[in-house]
C-alpha cells in the first residue's frame, strides 16, 4: 500500500510541477512518451505520459512505453525510492536484480532527472531556521 501511495504522490508532484515550472516545463518540451513503475507480478502498477509539456498519469500499465522499471515487490520499491541514498540503492537493486529496466535506459535516466524540479528548494530563511 505505501508504495502503491507513493507512486500516486510522485504523479502527482510531477503533474503539478508540470503545470508551474518552466524549467519542467523546458526538460519535457517536445517529449512525448509514456513509461511505467511497477511490481515485477505487475500487481502495482503506475504509468506516466509526458506530452505538451506536461506530465499525467494513471493506475496500471501503459500499451508502449519507453522504458518499464520493474521492482521485485512492493515494499522493496518503497524502499529503494525512499532511501537516503537512492543512487545505491538503485544501482544495488539493478546488480542484484531486484530491479528491471526494460526499454530506453537512458530516459530512466531523464526521468530521475525530473525531481529537482519537483522538491520545494529551502529558501535562506528556511535554511537559517533549521540551523
Amino acid at each position: 500500500m505505501k508504495f502503491r501511495f507513493l507512486l500516486w504522490m510522485i504523479a502527482r508532484m510531477l503533474s503539478k510541477a508540470s503545470k508551474v515550472n518552466p524549467q519542467l516545463q523546458q526538460q519535457l518540451a517536445d517529449k512525448e512518451l509514456s513509461f511505467s513503475l511497477q511490481t515485477m507480478d505487475g500487481k502495482v502498477a503506475r504509468s506516466f505520459h509526458v506530452q505538451n509539456e506536461r506530465i499525467s498519469s494513471h493506475s496500471g500499465t501503459t500499451a508502449s512505453p519507453i522504458f518499464v522499471m520493474s521492482f521485485r515487490d512492493a515494499s522493496f520499491g518503497y524502499s529503494v525510492m525512499t532511501a537516503k541514498n537512492k543512487q545505491l540503492a538503485f544501482m544495488q537493486g539493478i546488480q542484484n536484480k531486484d530491479i528491471k529496466i526494460t526499454g530506453d535506459t537512458a530516459k530512466v535516466l531523464w526521468f530521475q532527472g525530473l525531481f529537482k524540479y519537483v522538491m520545494p528548494k529551502k529558501t535562506k530563511t528556511q535554511l537559517k531556521t533549521n540551523n
